[in-house]
């Protein structure tokens, strides 16, 4: 897998589960381990924790982005996670955050097991500055709990979840994802991409990150690991 970084010139992790033979595959197991800022690959757990506190009905419910200008044109305007999640709108899902609360988010990222599960005193900021920090080991193993339904959140709230998050469907395989995107006060930053394959009653979460030391390294992420998951036979 490593000849897939090597191609695009950046440098990463790529981090396969596969629960029936209880076989992770990993390139670059030092990297694997290391946490980092989590960015909106959040969105999937602030979303489970949302919905299984009543911080919103559904993810269609409505909610507001605060009408301030935005790093992006198109977060500008009112929505529900669905469709919040698709455009990786930060407002939206800040202002989720504040409905759920400092003790309830607190709660919550302890039940997930959620990295080291530090979530500080700022409740719409701790995914995108720290102090939350994630592995892409820890990722794979957060997102398995979630497809096989082991999480201690509603049954309602998973279903949910794994309805918005889904990318492709083929006749051969679901893939689920959601992309992140570090941004500290030096480079290089960090590009997530996690999610899962779900092929033959199969499922295969996944994780990677790699560094950003340029803008235009960002949209190498998924063409990074798509090209990994075929690599082992996923896609």
């Amino acid at each position: 897998m490593a000849a897939c970084f090597n191609g695009q010139e950046v440098a990463g992790t790529f981090v396969l589960f596969d629960a029936a033979t209880h076989t992770m595959f990993v390139s670059d197991k030092a990297r694997a381990q290391k946490r980092f800022t989590p960015a909106s690959t959040f969105k999937i757990a602030n979303s489970l924790i949302g919905l299984d506190a009543g911080a919103v009905k559904s993810v269609d419910e409505v909610l507001p982005y605060g009408g301030k200008p935005q790093y992006l044109k198109e977060w500008e305007r009112d929505m529900g996670l669905r469709e919040a999640i698709k455009a990786s709108n930060v407002p939206i899902y800040q202002e989720l955050a504040r409905r759920i609360g400092l003790e309830r988010m607190r709660e919550g990222v302890k039940k997930l097991g959620y990295g080291n599960m530090q979530i500080g005193s700022v409740v719409d900021r701790f995914w995108l500055d720290g102090p939350l920090a994630i592995s892409a080991v820890e990722q794979t193993k957060f997102l398995h709990r979630l497809v096989i339904g082991s999480l201690p959140m509603s049954p309602e709230a998973v279903r949910a979840v794994k309805q918005i998050t889904l990318l492709e469907k083929t006749d051969a395989y679901e893939l689920h994802g959601k992309t992140g995107w570090v941004i500290g006060p030096t480079p290089p930053r960090i590009g997530w991409w996690v999610g899962w394959v779900e092929r033959e009653n199969k499922v295969y979460p996944f994780a990677l990150n790699i560094d950003m030391s340029k803008e235009t390294d960002a949209a190498k992420r998924i063409p990074i690991g798509r090209e990994c998951l075929k690599a082992l036979g996923k896609l």
